[in-house]
């Protein structure tokens, strides 16, 4: 049907009861605290769930309706699309939804109601894009190498996509590189097409935080929610075997991320936290209107000159908010209550509704 534009679901909305608006999401990433902070702000929920996958939700109770499926990637289909109409649904995009219904569906086909800027899920999937949103905000990030042949000191070498750091991999050669793809190769990890893309930038020796930010554009302004660093494997086993015999296995370590835990920032560093978080929001404002609105992640890194490094950005809830579900020190601050994101979102919907702004922040 070609691109989806706000004129499509401004269109939609006209026919939506705004006094029952349910709020949705795929049952994956972080829908636990979409849903349950949806629920404290009052709001029915809805979850689109694999057959299968559901006793979670059932368990922990946050669901109202349960739209079951084959496959995640059944959420763009028609006939799960006029359900979640009549339902007078907003979806709350993650990173198992982009994953699982594609960018090109979710850009072309998902004519539903978004919480956030659909156009900038891509910005965020693509490289050179997600780059130019650092790189125009002149936000610092590591030096980026173009070609495998030009490696001359430690890179971290990566690939398209919400892959959860799978494939993921360090080398400091040119031949170091080319082994490592072929034993990721074997692993079925990567394919042939997936090594024309990959990204290879400069690996930066520092301490992991991924900050979380919310940017309201109801009240223009950028909230610190809370922040995590993450359990990776193989690597965080890797490096509690003793030194001696990291060197005699034969290991490739990889990133794939299989959990998170809180953290929290030195003090004096939230002056750059707050500074870079600004600069992104506003140049995803002059590169991809909208911009970013709504939940959005910075992972960076902090160098030992106390240089907060930015490697990587998601442009909607990162899976480390759920290290928050309480709430976060940073939403305590704010809030001075139990501030999830999921509940962030809700209440920007809630405040939108109630002031008839919803089309400032839907797309």
């Amino acid at each position: 049907m070609g691109k989806i534009n706000k004129e499509d679901i401004l269109e939609l909305l006209k026919e939506y009861d705004k006094e029952n608006i349910t709020i949705a999401t795929l049952g994956s990433h972080t829908s636990l605290h979409i849903l349950n902070g949806a629920k404290e702000e009052g709001f029915r929920t809805a979850i689109v769930c694999e057959k299968g996958r559901e006793i979670p939700y059932q368990r922990f109770d946050v669901a109202d309706e349960y739209i079951m499926v084959d496959k995640f990637s059944d959420i763009v289909n028609d006939d799960v699309q006029e359900k979640l109409r009549s339902m007078n649904v907003i979806v709350i995009p993650h990173g198992s939804f982009v994953a699982y219904a594609g960018l090109d569906r979710i850009e072309d086909d998902f004519l539903v109601p978004m919480f956030g800027n659909r156009d900038i899920l891509r910005w965020e999937a693509e490289r050179d894009l997600e780059r130019k949103l650092l790189t125009e905000g002149n936000v610092r990030i590591p030096y980026k190498y173009s070609d495998p042949s030009e490696i001359d000191r430690a890179v971290m070498v990566k690939f398209p996509g919400a892959r959860g750091g799978r494939g993921y991999f360090v080398a400091s050669s040119t031949e170091e590189f080319n082994q490592k793809i072929e034993a990721m190769k074997e692993r079925g990890w990567l394919e042939d097409k997936d090594v024309a893309n990959a990204h290879i930038e400069e690996y930066v020796a520092g301490c992991n935080y991924c900050i979380h930010y919310f940017y309201s554009a109801l009240n223009d302004e950028v909230e610190v929610l809370g922040m995590d660093t993450r359990y990776e494997s193989s690597i965080d086993g890797f490096v509690r075997m003793p030194a001696k015999d990291q060197l005699d296995v034969s290991l490739s370590p990889s990133y794939v991320v299989t959990g998170n835990h809180p953290a929290v920032i030195r003090e004096s560093l939230l002056t750059q936290v707050f500074d870079i978080g600004d600069k992104l929001v506003e140049s995803a404002k002059e590169l991809v209107k909208p911009g970013l609105n709504g939940p959005f992640c910075m992972q960076t890194l902090v160098n030992d000159d106390l240089e907060v490094i930015c490697f990587e950005i998601s442009a909607r809830s990162d899976g480390g908010t759920n290290t928050f579900m309480g709430g976060s020190p940073y939403s305590y601050l704010k809030y001075g209550e139990g501030m999830s994101m999921g509940r962030r979102v809700a209440r920007e919907i809630k405040t939108a509704i109630k002031d008839d702004k919803l089309e400032i922040i839907l797309t």
